[in-house]
């Protein structure tokens, strides 16, 4: 009888060390914490703390979905190249442009497109003037001035920068001048610069622009769309190349199964993570879509293909 207490006991005791040693192998909520911080970086688009606001959920859901312990890395557009070719992350999250870029000079693979706005996964980029301008053409607009966004943004430059070139108008020639806001929301910034005269003509989002629309910052018939551009990628998560394989899948996997009505608690706040990050989805990336990106880059003498001359 004696024996069979001992035998008890001890497997008692085998129990209560195994799950203590499983819970040391374990973070909050379950994260595993074997193994290295999975890092996904993040482009920060209008300033840090809406890009917090938007990306900290989807973060804390990868780590929740995967079991593994994602943090994220808030970078300027700039400087993301740098955590990239020092492979300070594992996955990230920019506009095509630096998806275009990463891909081709670091072997990072696009896995998912967000899809948010008219176009869905792709976006446009748009030409704008003042309703009372009365510039409604390229050839309207030789002479006046301009404003871009970002100079490595898709739809605030690239893809108008193409748009003029293509349509015979040399924006380093037939323009007075041209400026590149500073500082954050820099798409806002060229929409009210347009709106309130002054510049002549300017390059904006079209996702921006509805934005605007719809929280009631603009009107906009109050302006004049002078082009725009084909329908492109956007918003992409890249998987460095040296990223586990099985891992790459899951998360693609993740994010291509999110619903709407998924939720992840943040700060002890239950949050939608879609809703949290304005986006209605992700489709899988086809590399076939970036090629239209890769020709205007090209046109427009800009990186990755950029000659100097």
């Amino acid at each position: 009888m004696r024996a069979t207490l001992r035998i008890i006991l001890a497997i008692s005791m085998c129990s209560i060390l195994v799950g203590l040693l499983s819970s040391c192998n374990k973070g909050p909520e379950g994260i595993s914490s074997k193994g290295k911080p999975v890092r996904i970086g993040y482009m920060i688009c209008n300033s840090l703390a809406e890009s917090k606001a938007r990306f900290d959920p989807l973060t804390a859901y990868l780590s929740e979905k995967t079991g593994r312990k994602f943090i994220p890395i808030y970078v300027n557009t700039f400087d993301f190249e740098d955590l990239v070719r020092t492979k300070k992350v594992d996955f990230t999250h920019s506009n095509s442009i630096l998806a275009v870029i990463f891909e081709k000079n670091y072997g990072v693979k696009p896995i998912a497109v967000e899809k948010r706005g008219r176009y869905g996964y792709k976006e446009t980029g748009l030409i704008i003037a003042r309703k009372e301008s009365g510039i409604k053409t390229f050839k309207d607009m030789k002479g006046k001035t301009m404003v871009f966004g970002p100079a490595l943004a898709p739809f605030g430059y690239m893809a108008q920068y193409y748009l003029m070139l293509t349509h015979n108008f040399n924006p380093e020639e037939d323009l007075a001048y041209y400026a590149i806001p500073w500082g954050a929301y820099k798409h806002e910034k060229v929409i009210y610069g347009v709106m309130f005269g002054r510049y002549d003509v300017g390059a904006a989002p079209r996702i921006d622009f509805d934005k605007m629309a719809r929280e009631g910052k603009i009107n906009p018939d109050d302006f004049t769309i002078i082009a725009e551009s084909r329908p492109m990628p956007y918003c992409t998560i890249g998987a460095m190349p040296g990223v586990d394989p099985k891992l790459v899948d899951q998360v693609q996997k993740i994010l291509l199964d999110l619903k709407k009505d998924e939720t992840v608690l943040v700060d002890g706040e239950v949050l939608k993570v879609l809703k949290r990050a304005w986006i209605d989805g992700y489709v899988k990336a086809d590399d076939k879509d970036y090629d239209p990106i890769r020709k205007r880059l090209k046109r427009c003498n800009m990186p990755p293909y950029k000659r100097y001359e």
